[in-house]
């Protein structure tokens, strides 16, 4: 294979097309391809911008709900330690009034037992002086039931008296 050596007409033909064509490309082309590829640079600045900014917002939205959520916490923590002092004391006070309860019913019991042994010694007593007299009566009558008896009785209490 032989290598062709192009003449020299060929090669200004070429320039002066070549020229040509840059000079077209260079007054239709490329001004549209630049301002195009700046618009495209701007566009991108501005989406970055705009993400850079996004990224800031986005920073203080989770700055801001960091605090919502510290200042939840804070207040579950408030309510959760009033419920349990609240618990806490409605059961000191069922405790201290089961105790005041306990005790005045306690106290009542005692009262009332006392009053029933009382009533129950009365009644006793009651019976035993009943009885008491029913058997003095009976002694009384089965002794006094003759007249020497009767005087006998009489002069034995007459001497306890001057002996008194």
């Amino acid at each position: 294979m032989q290598i062709v050596t192009p003449e020299l007409g060929l090669i200004f033909w070429q320039l002066v097309i070549f020229g040509i064509v840059l000079l077209l490309l260079r007054a239709f082309a490329w001004k549209p391809i630049l301002s195009s590829l700046k618009e495209r640079e701007s566009s991108i600045e501005g989406a970055l911008r705009m993400a850079d900014q996004a990224k800031l917002e986005m920073q203080q939205l989770k700055a801001g709900n960091e605090k919502l959520l510290a200042d939840a916490r804070m207040e579950r923590d408030r309510i959760l330690k009033e419920a349990t002092d609240v618990s806490n004391q409605l059961i000191e006070q069922a405790k201290t009034k089961a105790t005041e309860e306990g005790s005045r019913m306690i106290l009542q019991a005692r009262e009332a037992i006392q009053n029933e042994k009382n009533a129950a010694l009365a009644e006793v007593k009651n019976t035993a002086a009943k009885l008491s007299i029913d058997i003095a009566e009976r002694i009384l009558r089965r002794e006094l039931a003759d007249q020497p008896a009767q005087q006998q009785l009489v002069d034995s209490y007459l001497q306890e008296v001057k002996l008194n």
